[in-house]
């Protein structure tokens, strides 16, 4: 089977909740899955469920930074090393998967956390069987030519807007 890339975008919500629904649909199957969640601890109930599904395997980030745009210079340096080095790993991680999941990929890469140029070369490198699925809003040009599958959750109406707060099992 090959592999392909999805991107799921947008500024509706949805992104992550797709990814993972797609995560669980692979486990189901029998299939890997390695799933990195950037700028985020892991904390999200939707974690706590995933640690116990056999066949997924999540990459917790062991720090957190911060918004990138309260970081100093020097943090921010220490922030893209630690960040780049989270993305090596996960595709070190994924080599022998079916499905790797980065989930907030494209804020990685729109806040300098990453390297964009260094994720295209992972994803041509990558191997022919290992699906990837990517989240986040405004994905580059580059990016979207890139993908297989690109959907965008477009936001129509949200509580938050009403100063609803985001709540616990079901935005987090």
């Amino acid at each position: 089977m090959q592999g392909l890339i999805h991107i799921y975008c947008g500024d509706g919500k949805g992104k992550t909740t797709a990814a993972l629904g797609l995560s669980l649909r692979a486990a189901g199957s029998g299939k890997r899955v390695v799933l990195l969640q950037f700028f985020k601890d892991g904390k999200s109930s939707e974690f706590t469920a995933l640690a116990h599904v056999p066949g997924i395997e999540v990459i917790c980030q062991t720090r957190t930074f911060g918004f990138s745009w309260t970081l100093s210079e020097a943090e921010k340096v220490e922030a893209k090393d630690y960040y780049s080095g989270l993305l090596e790993e996960a595709f070190r991680r994924a080599a022998e998967a079916d499905v790797l999941v980065l989930d907030e990929m494209m804020s990685a890469c729109t806040t300098g956390m990453t390297s964009e140029g260094r994720l295209l070369e992972l994803l041509k490198e990558k191997p022919a069987k290992l699906e990837v699925v990517l989240t986040g809003r405004n994905p580059s040009q580059a990016l979207l030519d890139a993908a297989d599958y690109v959907t965008e959750m477009k936001k129509i109406k949200h509580p938050y807007e009403c100063g609803v707060a985001a709540r616990k099992g079901i935005e987090y």
